[in-house]
This record gives structure tokens, sequence and C-alpha cells, in this order.
């Protein structure tokens, strides 16, 4: 027999052995590809049981642009005319829907839903002294400061839905001061704002239930901040 011919045989050999291996092998190469598929998974829009219908008792809100604080200091001091700041810069690829699926902690309930940058995204008021700042391309949020007594609480998940097709996941970092008190208001960064929608909407009602979090093997620190 040649030599090339041999060695040849013998990797055939070798690789048939390795994946007729009871478990070890196989899983581990499994869990490696599913790992780096469920983080791109979630940066996409994903959605809802194809059966799932809101309910208007589910909380639908219509958006009050006087519930919107007038101080020009405020950190939505802009949100109004962000269509116009960003006319041209195209949609969000929201049809790219993935089917990654959280447990659901809670019921939904109607939001109001802006998107920040800049500026606002440095220090999250959730770590005391946090080394950790988000960017526009990771998954987080920030609530109403004062006033929403049932807010969820800092670190908590958020499912956030505009209709039952067009659904992300963001983790609360964050307090929004502009935020107009006692309004169930969600300001996401733009990644996780514009899977819902386009940026040149600013500002969308939407449907927001809280969720269990990811496993350890499926943290992405980039998207969520550290884990503790």
């Amino acid at each position: 027999m040649s030599r090339p011919v041999a060695v040849l045989m013998i990797s055939l050999f070798l690789v048939s052995f390795t994946f007729s291996l009871p478990g070890v092998t196989s899983s581990v190469l499994h869990r490696s590809s599913s790992s780096s598929s469920s983080s791109r998974n979630y940066r996409r829009a994903h959605s809802l049981d194809s059966s799932y219908n809101f309910d208007p008792r589910d909380g639908w809100t219509t958006f009050n642009a006087t519930n919107l604080p007038q101080n020009s200091s405020s950190t939505l001091e802009s949100r109004i005319n962000k269509a116009k700041t960003n006319s041209g810069k195209g949609k969000a690829g929201v049809s790219d829907i993935t089917n990654v699926a959280l447990k659901a902690l809670s019921k939904f309930i109607g939001v109001n839903i802006t998107w920040y940058t800049g500026h606002d995204l440095l220090n999250p008021s959730c770590w005391a002294n946090s080394k950790w700042t988000p960017t526009d391309e990771s998954f987080v949020c920030a609530l109403t400061l004062d006033g929403w007594e049932t807010k969820p609480k800092c670190f908590d998940f958020l499912e956030l839905c505009n209709g039952p097709k067009k659904c992300v996941y963001a983790r609360v970092v964050d307090s929004c001061a502009g935020c107009a008190a006692g309004s169930k208001h969600v300001d996401l960064t733009k990644a996780a704002f514009g899977q819902l929608a386009s940026l040149d909407v600013g500002i969308l009602p939407i449907q927001m239930r809280i969720i269990d979090k990811p496993g350890e093997t499926e943290w992405n620190q980039d998207l969520w901040g550290p884990l503790t």
C-alpha cells in the first residue's frame, strides 16, 4: 500500500472513531455551536408563538406627547426631533426574525419606549461603581426614575414586543431622570429599539413583560453588562 493511501485511510478511521464516541466529543462540539448561535440570536428580533394574540386588557397604551417633560435639560429633550436628525439612515432589519425564547415571569403591560445614546449611556445607575459602559449595540434600558411604583427592578430582563412578531430582550441597568414621573417609560439603546421599529419613529407604545435571564453559558457582557 502506498504511503499517501495509508495516511488517508488512517485519517478517515480517526474521524469516524471520534464522532462515534458516546456523547462526549460530539456534545461539546454541539454546545459550542449552540452557544455562538444563541449569542447571535439575542441581537435580533424574535417572535412570539404564532397563535398568540395581545388582548386589550394586557394594557395597550396610546402615547400622549404631553407626558414628556418640557425641561430643556431633560435626557429626553431631543426625542421628539429624532425623526428629523435620523432621516435617511434607513430602517433596522426587523425582518430577520429568530426563535429564541426565555421563560415569562409576568404578564404583558403597555409601556412607551424611546431610545438614548451618547453621554446618556455613561455611568448606568444600577451599579454603584460600574466599570462597564453600554454602547449603542448593547441590549439594555433605563426606566422611569420616579413614580412608577411597580416598575421592574435593576438587572431584571424584559421582553418588549411591537406586536407578536417583533420582540427583543433588554436588561434594566439604568434610571431615566428625564422620563415623566409616574409614566411607564422604557428608554432603550439604539440596537434594541432598532429591532422593534425604525429609529425615525422616536417614541412608540409597545408591550412589555419580565422574563427569566439567559443562562451563564449564554451570557454576553457586550449585550447586557457584567453578570453580577
